[in-house]
């Protein structure tokens, strides 16, 4: 009894082992979530705020409220009207705020939405579409899209009015972050987020 049960336990590690090789048990991200890689190195406090409000479930169900052509995608807004946050503001990390951070305003860079108070960043964040270098200094950006920008884009396909901004960016139905939530790490130790949308294009 003793030499069958030893058997099925060297078989089930063995077993275990193969697995490990193959990848069994390797966490699946979907080919249609945005994936956002946080660069706590550059902006550690931005990160952190990020990566806490993920992980209490906070952007679940919440909107991009604002999609501006050659310019950016904005959300994070509870009350999707742009004027909401998360109840806590942080310091903005960035040049003008005494706060070195050179990480650059390009394509698919995430970085934080904030008032015309330097420190006066929460909840909301924007994805740039193109390069928009003339944020450097003033924005604190702390990461990037590193899966599923084709899904930023065509966040353009749906129909927007004017807006706040008194641009036309405003969609006339939600493009909403059905689940946010933590990943693994990429292979430089960088964590990261994905992002599952719904169906906004149907």
């Amino acid at each position: 009894m003793r030499r069958k049960l030893l058997a099925l336990l060297t078989a089930g590690l063995i077993l275990c082992g193969l697995f490990v090789l193959t990848g069994c048990g390797e966490e699946t991200i979907p080919e249609d979530a945005i994936v956002i890689t946080l660069y706590p190195e550059k902006a550690p406090i931005a990160c952190e705020n990020f990566e806490s409000l993920v992980k209490q479930g906070f952007y679940n169900g919440v909107v991009f409220h604002r999609i501006r052509d050659d310019f950016m995608a904005q959300g994070g807004d509870p009350t999707g009207t742009g004027m909401g946050g998360s109840g806590k503001t942080i310091k903005g990390e960035f040049a003008a705020n005494g706060v070195e951070n050179d990480l650059h305003h390009g394509r698919g860079i995430v970085s934080m939405a904030r008032s015309s108070n330097y420190d006066s960043a929460s909840s909301q964040f924007f994805i740039c579409y193109t390069d928009c270098d003339f944020l450097d200094g003033n924005y604190a950006a702390f990461g990037e899209v590193t899966q599923g920008m084709e899904i930023v884009d065509s966040f353009l396909q749906v129909e927007r009015v004017v807006g706040s901004d008194r641009a036309v960016s405003s969609p006339t139905k939600p493009i909403r972050m059905e689940k946010v939530k933590m990943v693994s790490d990429d292979e430089e130790g960088h964590p990261r987020v994905m992002i599952l949308m719904n169906d906004f294009l149907s």
